[in-house]
């Protein structure tokens, strides 16, 4: 009994070790690499069901693999496939269908565990699959006609979105053509973000950026500070003492300034949608405050809206979200300030601007 006892106990723990790939990564072999010219290296394209706007969004996904068998997940992995259709697209993705076509990508993901350990060989695999979202980017610029384009990482995603645009985003043509982006439940320091921040609703290219924690959760709220990674270069450094970028959704903006829940918009549970299907949303679930660089989130009382699933589902970026109308609302709108900057006006709107016989 004391042996099953302790077994209880330490539960996580025991689990966790079974996810270990129980190699170094330095002597690992990696997946073979997906081929973006082709359409199964990715979860979304334009050509699937869905609402299309007038920009192209590239998403950058979090964490779907949690096998135990690599380092860096095969992005044929068919649970792997399945989570990110049934809960990460609906969740995370959606929000930003109205706004333009999303492009998705699959790639060779840093596994769950390597997101719990500070451990060397999880800070390689994690630097291994930039190379993946890299290739990724390059394709998807190719395919977007001059189109006006959306950044958004996840979780994992959005780790690695911060190092696309400090590099591959970096080029003046790109920068040009950027509406803005989004890092969400990722950490990025305040001292040096790839982008200037977002600080007004109306801003374009700029840099929307939160790490999350209830307003209750203290141990989230400190592990996102003291055991958070950031780019430092192309390696992966410990944040320390530097306080992260923090955007408030509900304010869309990067302000300490709180937000009362009667500003929020929609937080919805669209685990199982089919992808196009806008989901059903809760109004006014939750007030936020960033805080110390954490936004701090009010727990909402909505029952969709609570952690649920296995073990691992709740290791992963939660299969809801909590400001789902908010997000799809700040991408509508920087989309149109975006297009009131850079289309030529018509005659009739210099007119109206200028005033009759104005030269």
């Amino acid at each position: 009994m004391l042996a099953l006892a302790f077994a209880f106990i330490r539960r996580d723990d025991i689990r966790l070790a079974a996810m270990d790939p129980g190699k170094p990564f330095q002597i690992y072999t990696p997946p073979p690499a997906p081929d973006y010219d082709r359409p199964e290296a990715w979860s979304l394209l334009p050509g699937m069901p869905g609402r299309r706007g007038e920009a192209d969004v590239f998403f950058l996904g979090p964490t779907t693999y949690s096998g135990a068998e690599h380092w860096n997940g095969p992005v044929d992995d068919p649970e792997s496939q399945e989570v990110f259709r049934r809960v990460m697209a609906p969740n995370h993705a959606g929000p930003f269908a109205a706004a333009g076509r999303v492009y998705a990508p699959r790639y060779r993901q840093a596994g769950l565990y390597s997101l719990t350990t500070l451990r060397e060989d999880a800070r390689e695999a994690r630097r291994f699959a930039y190379a993946d979202a890299e290739a990724a980017f390059l394709n998807f610029l190719s395919r977007t006609d001059g189109r006006p384009i959306l950044v958004v990482g996840v979780e994992q995603g959005g780790d690695l979105v911060a190092r696309l645009l400090a590099e591959a985003a970096a080029a003046p043509a790109v920068r040009d053509r950027l509406v803005a982006a989004w890092i969400i439940d990722s950490v990025v320091s305040a001292e040096a973000p790839p982008l200037r921040p977002c600080r007004a609703p109306r801003d374009t290219g700029c840099l929307a950026a939160w790490a999350w924690a209830y307003d209750d959760d203290a141990t989230r709220a400190r592990d996102l500070q003291d055991r958070s990674l950031v780019w430092s270069g192309k390696e992966l450094v410990n944040l320390g003492s530097r306080r992260p970028l923090c955007y408030n959704p509900l304010l869309r903006a990067v302000t300490e300034e709180p937000a009362p829940a009667r500003l929020a918009r929609g937080a919805t549970n669209a685990t199982g949608l089919e992808w196009g299907a806008r989901p059903p949303f809760v109004s006014r679930q939750v007030s936020a405050v960033c805080r110390g660089g954490i936004l701090r989130v009010s727990r909402p009382e909505a029952r969709m809206l609570r952690p649920s699933g296995s073990w691992e589902d709740r290791l992963r970026t939660p299969g809801f979200n909590l400001f789902y109308a908010d997000i799809e609302a700040d991408a509508r709108t920087r989309l149109e300030a975006f297009n009131a900057l850079t289309r030529p006006s018509s005659p009739s709107q210099d007119a109206s601007r200028t005033g009759p016989g104005a030269p």
